[in-house]
């Protein structure tokens, strides 16, 4: 929009301006008509049928003419508010130092996906990650080696979930979460594992490299329960990965399964 309108006065200021613009116009358009019609001598004498055929096509040409552009302007506006607030919306689910979903947004999407899941009887495997010794990084080379640790991880999650029809996003922190689809166990510890040895990397901090592995937690769905519940058993998952020694994959199934990466 040329002009914000944020006030009361912006409102009626708007307002005004287009009662202007519609009623010149109209006065424009009117005389045009009026004079092609009926000529420019106010005392000539003219047929009542041609004054109504006058009014009527002045009348209707006013209307198409002022509803095109009044209608335009305001489906401008409206495409311009619809785009602004999908913006809006697409910040508010997004995590601004990795680019991935944040944690609302991963609890929308995963829902939807796993009401999906439901209809169509497919098996649904989430996913718990997070940083090793993440602390012990930002104490030993600071914050702002810390965030850009957090931003290559979160770009190596983001390539390979596109790739991979992983959803991922930050939880929080250094934690990120997953949910995988109609995948077996074999096939999800298989994909993990290769994300976790794709994790096992060193992320340049300036005057030196900085090493950094995950540890993964895998838990499947179980009927019945929500998505809080099954990313919890994925969480649990995740702590006894580290209890084992970090850098590796846990699934917590029926049988607890441990994969190095």
């Amino acid at each position: 929009m040329p002009h914000s309108i944020v006030t009361r006065y912006d409102v009626m200021r708007y307002t005004a301006g287009r009662v202007a613009i519609a009623g010149g116009l109209t006065a424009l358009v009117t005389m045009g008509f009026l004079i092609t019609d009926l000529g420019t001598n106010e005392t000539a004498l003219v047929p009542v049928g041609t004054v109504a055929h006058a009014s009527m096509t002045v009348a209707l040409t006013v209307s198409i003419l002022l509803s095109g552009v009044m209608s335009y302007r305001s489906a401008k506006l409206m495409q311009q508010l619809a785009l602004t607030r999908a913006e809006l919306i697409r910040v508010s689910r997004t995590d601004p130092l990795t680019g991935l979903l944040n944690r609302r947004g991963f609890d929308e999407a995963a829902s939807a996906l796993l009401a999906k899941a439901a209809t169509a009887g497919h098996r649904v495997v989430a996913v718990m990650c997070d940083i090793d010794r993440f602390k012990a990084i930002n104490d030993r080379y600071g914050h702002e080696v810390g965030d850009r640790v957090l931003a290559e991880v979160g770009e190596i999650l983001r390539d390979f979930g596109a790739r991979n029809d992983l959803l991922i996003a930050r939880h929080g922190g250094e934690e990120f979460a997953g949910l995988m689809i109609d995948v077996g166990d074999e096939k999800a510890r298989r994909c993990v594992q290769a994300l976790c040895r794709l994790c096992s990397t060193k992320i340049g901090g300036g005057v030196v490299d900085v090493p950094v592995t995950m540890s993964f937690g895998l838990a499947t769905h179980v009927a019945g329960s929500d998505l809080s519940a099954l990313m919890r058993r994925a969480d649990q998952a995740l702590y006894r990965a580290k209890e084992l020694g970090r850098n590796c994959v846990v699934q917590l199934d029926d049988v607890e399964a441990a994969i190095a990466c």
